[in-house]
């Protein structure tokens, strides 16, 4: 059909243009044809003639008008039209009539930054020249989105649906490119693992190999080959290396990838470890590294804990590595897990509840472990210590719901319940909630050993203290404490009703306006008439 017919390019016919493009949004066929018109005619390179004239002579109501003319051009989202604004001869051009947005009181420093913050820096040369172009005019178009897109509310759902395919198809084009290079990738690895490269090398090499997988593993049809080479190239073990140096950006960063390689291959992962608890009989391991990163002192800037917890839960689920594991091969690795690592998940907890803490008032205790060589004053109300000792609470509380027989025995033979349950006096109660909960996933099992392992060691005692602490209180570790009770009952589980009417049934008669505990009273009074009349 026949294309559009274009006002001249003349500055005093800027209104005409800008009133033409805005005019077409709605209608596609229009779209199409005013899209033909301008590439055909070169409209684009005349109008950012007519932008420098306007800016030589500092014509204000010009440079407005021209802003509105690109964007709408760019609204049109166009793949023929990108070609020519995203080239190296207009895209200066084009950037500097979006400085002149007339919303704005002073106008943007899009060009400076371009031309001046936003420069390539390659962590590694490439040497192909074309695909460096490609790189700079992808940054480019990626830098127009973000100044141009309008408020989400403002726009309908496939708003510049081209252009995003056009960044995204670029970025492809970049990727196959770059795993062509045979010497790239090896290179970049190399210099991660090479002692001898400089630390802000090392980050930036970082940074790069993050963003490349990010992007790398969102394709479908290329994921399997990416993570292919990524396995030939030794990532893990590059990974686990770099999760251990002091530098945290390094550390966020290998994190990162470590967590898209989880979620997208997490068979790769498990595999990994399997095979380096198999293999090796030291404790410089991937798992033990996640561990020791997520219980050491959390850095307030790293926010790292719960994404490690998500990768350690994802590595030791038995249901996950059911898809590359037998049976068998499953609980020989937990047998590994429980001989050589829990006692890294442990320690902190084990040394917070040690039998070497001496009270110094109500908020804080003081441990001294190193006898004889040094003390160590430890605050076990201190806020970061309280966080990680959650973290780790969380994770056992995992382990209790899915390796019942090895946590289990765990649990028997470290006596780990009675240790966690002494954090329920903790003055932060999000930790004695987490505390309650391990014994809550506990008893929520029915297990006749754990039950017995309760009553036998009365762990009840210091739950009921926390009963009566907060029988005035309306907060959720008091709903969390009256769910247990509750659910002790619904069940009729009558081992522990039984050991708690017997032995708390005078402390918990303050709290006797609480109808959990007169229903337990009721449950023991008829498992007792039960009883009696088996007997009889």
């Amino acid at each position: 059909s026949r294309l559009m017919d274009l006002p001249s390019c003349e500055l005093h016919r800027l209104g005409e243009i800008a009133d033409l493009v805005t005019s077409v949004r709605l209608s596609r066929v229009r779209k199409e044809k005013l899209a033909l018109a301008l590439k055909n005619e070169g409209y684009i390179p005349k109008l950012l003639q007519l932008f420098q004239v306007c800016e030589n002579v500092k014509n204000t109501e010009g440079l407005h008008l021209l802003f509105d003319i690109m964007r709408g051009i760019l609204y049109l989202d166009k793949a023929i039209l990108f070609e020519v604004m995203f080239s190296d001869e207009c895209i200066l051009g084009v950037v500097g009539c979006l400085e002149y947005d007339p919303c704005l009181a002073q106008p943007g420093w899009h060009r400076e930054f371009l031309t001046k913050t936003a420069k390539l820096q390659e962590v590694i040369p490439i040497r192909d020249p074309e695909l460096r172009q490609k790189i700079r005019h992808t940054s480019r178009a990626q830098y127009i989105q973000a100044i141009i897109l309008p408020n989400p509310s403002d726009f309908e759902e496939g708003f510049l649906s081209t252009l995003t395919s056009f960044i995204s198809s670029s970025k492809e084009e970049i990727l196959h490119g770059l795993l062509k290079d045979e010497e790239f990738l090896p290179e970049v690895f190399a210099q991660l693992t090479n002692e001898a490269t400089a630390g802000e090398q090392r980050c930036e090499l970082m940074k790069f190999l993050k963003e490349f997988c990010a992007f790398s593993l969102t394709l479908p049809e290329k994921r399997d080959e990416f993570l292919q080479t990524l396995a030939k190239l030794g990532i893990l073990p590059t990974l686990e290396m770099l999760m251990g140096m002091d530098d945290l950006q390094v550390r966020s960063a290998a994190t990162d990838v470590l967590s898209y390689l989880v979620e997208f291959s997490p068979a790769m992962v498990q595999e990994f470890v399997m095979q380096e608890a198999r293999q090796s009989e030291n404790d410089t391991q991937l798992i033990t590294e996640i561990i020791e990163q997520m219980t050491s002192s959390p850095d307030p800037e790293f926010g790292g804990d719960n994404q490690l917890m998500e990768i350690l839960c994802a590595l030791i689920d038995p249901e996950k590595m059911l898809d590359t594991a037998s049976n068998l091969e499953i609980f020989e690795f937990l047998d590994i897990f429980y001989d050589r690592y829990i006692h890294v998940l442990t320690a902190p907890l084990l040394a917070a509840t040690s039998e070497e803490w001496y009270e110094i008032g109500n908020d804080n205790l003081i441990f001294f472990p190193f006898k004889g060589l040094a003390a160590l004053i430890f605050l076990v109300d201190n806020y970061q210590t309280a966080e990680i000792l959650a973290s780790v609470l969380e994770l056992l509380s995992f382990c209790v719901e899915r390796h019942k027989y090895h946590m289990k025995i765990y649990i028997i033979k470290k006596d780990l319940l009675r240790r966690t349950l002494l954090l329920m006096k903790s003055k932060h109660k999000f930790l004695a909630l987490c505390s309650l909960r391990f014994m809550r996933r506990i008893i929520g099992l029915k297990d006749e050993l754990y039950n017995h392992y309760i009553t036998l060691g009365n762990l009840f005692e210091p739950v009921v203290n926390a009963v009566l602490d907060n029988r005035n209180n309306c907060n959720l570790l008091k709903s969390a404490l009256m769910e247990l009770f509750e659910f002790i009952q619904m069940e009729d589980i009558q081992l522990l009703i039984a050991h708690v009417v017997e032995n708390f049934s005078d402390a918990l008669e303050s709290v006797k306006y609480i109808h959990t505990f007169q229903g337990l009273k009721t449950k023991y009074e008829q498992g007792k008439d039960q009883q009696n009349q088996k007997l009889n």
